[in-house]
């Protein structure tokens, strides 16, 4: 079969018989993937250093939801300092930085992609449970609960993605050294191939199956709440709006790699000789694989809508905020003085026997 890779495109030729699609010399992903990342990594980064400054200087009270998106910031911040030495890499050509740093690297980013998904997924089922099943005790869960979950989850974050660690990713030497993860099945051990097929299997399932569970919650929380609570529009609004807020996120960035893949596996599988349509999915893979971090410059509109004690401590270290505070307390104190020295005024302006009377 043809040699495939998150960072490598096939050229569009017809393949030889029992060949399959050659290689390309062009590195079409060193011209769309770098400012792509990069935007992600600027945009990334400055939202999550203030989420995370929030939740450690400015949050006055932990409950269960915000110790989830706490651990979606931790997240974001893995995958963000993995970015660089990617984007290094996309820029030169070649990677520089030896085979542990291109395991953990590789490890960190696809980390991210699962662990994104399955906290924003706990997120909503939190919320569903909240809105619709006020009395279940899955309400009532304490901190230390919360803390047992958020650690489940990582376990089942990390557990497919360990192999990662396992083997040697590193192919060629010199300037053409390249960090791979998918690499040809002639040349790859038969573990290479296996986990590329996990991997496969798991871009797709992680978003089919959480996206199906989201749906669901926003469905049912509307519903519910247009037919209860017709009096609290607003209670309506903020929850649609994070319902909202994380299938937008998750349409956005996962929808596109989702397809793409599938699309890859597809012509793989039952078309070997269509390079055409192979090269084309290869290349909208490559595209899409640069919206799968934008989740991370995304995800503190989620803090925001899903949180209503982070917006308020957001809200509340905002200087502007802070000025509007001050000016409608400034004229709130202005037109209190401003009330009682008119009473004052008129009381010295009442003739002497109005009091008496």
């Amino acid at each position: 079969m043809a040699s495939e890779s998150n960072f490598t495109v096939l050229k569009l030729t017809t393949p030889a018989p029992g060949r399959g699609c050659p290689p390309v010399g062009i590195q079409l992903e060193g011209l769309i993937l770098p400012p792509v990342i990069t935007i992600d990594v600027i945009l990334g980064l400055l939202g999550n250093i203030v989420a995370l400054w929030i939740f450690l200087f400015k949050l006055k009270a932990w409950n269960p939801n915000n110790l989830f998106l706490f651990n979606l910031v931790i997240a974001d911040f893995l995958a963000l300092v993995s970015l660089p030495l990617r984007i290094d890499a996309l820029l030169r050509g070649y990677w520089v930085f030896g085979d542990g740093p291109c395991r953990m690297n590789l490890f960190l980013m696809f980390s991210n992609r699962t662990a994104s998904i399955a906290l924003m997924t706990v997120v909503a089922v939190y919320r569903y449970f909240k809105v619709l099943h006020p009395h279940h005790r899955f309400n009532r869960m304490t901190k230390r609960q919360a803390a047992v979950v958020s650690a489940l989850v990582w376990v089942v974050v990390i557990s497919p993605r360990a192999p990662l660690l396992a083997y040697n990713h590193i192919k060629g030497s010199g300037e053409k050294t390249q960090c791979f993860f998918f690499t040809s099945y002639k040349e790859a051990r038969r573990g290479i191939v296996i986990l590329v097929a996990m991997h496969r299997i798991l871009t797709v399932l992680e978003f089919i199956l959480p996206m199906a569970l989201l749906l669901f919650c926003s469905i049912r929380i509307s519903s519910f709440l247009k037919k209860r609570q017709m009096g609290k529009p607003e209670k309506v609004r903020k929850a649609m709006r994070m319902c909202a807020a994380i299938v937008a996120v998750f349409m956005v960035c996962f929808l596109p790699t989702t397809v793409t893949t599938i699309g890859v596996w597809v012509i793989r599988s039952y078309r070997p000789w269509d390079c055409s349509a192979f090269y084309t999915f290869t290349q909208l893979n490559i595209v899409s694989f640069g919206l799968n971090f934008l989740n991370s410059a995304l995800d503190p509109i989620v803090y925001i809508f899903s949180s209503s004690m982070f917006r308020k401590a957001l809200l509340a270290a905002l200087p502007s905020c802070r000025l509007c505070r001050r000016h409608d307390g400034g004229n709130t104190a202005s037109s209190s003085g401003t009330q009682s020295t008119s009473e004052q005024a008129l009381k010295s302006m009442q003739p002497a026997g109005s009091s008496q009377a």
